[in-house]
């Protein structure tokens, strides 16, 4: 079975693993804490960009809506 047998598809749901190194760099305080909040939590995989990474949809606690890009090795599906 090769990687894109098991990467994740659009629309699915999945799990952010880990932060990613740098991911939160130079955002403000507020959208730090809710993609930190997020972690291990079900999020919707909107799509892929032109290198690849994966782009993850969420609400926060606020009802905020957040846009994230990050490697595919940072995130599985959610079971």
């Amino acid at each position: 079975m090769s990687f894109n047998d098991t990467k994740p598809q659009p629309g699915q749901m999945v799990l952010l693993t880990k932060m990613p190194p740098g991911l939160l760099d130079g955002l403000p305080c507020e959208d730090q804490h809710a993609i930190a909040d997020v972690i291990g939590t079900p999020v919707l995989l909107s799509e892929y960009d032109d290198i690849g990474r994966a782009e993850l949809e969420f609400i926060d606690k606020k009802g905020i809506i957040h846009y994230i890009y990050v490697d595919v090795a940072v995130i599985r599906p959610a079971d």
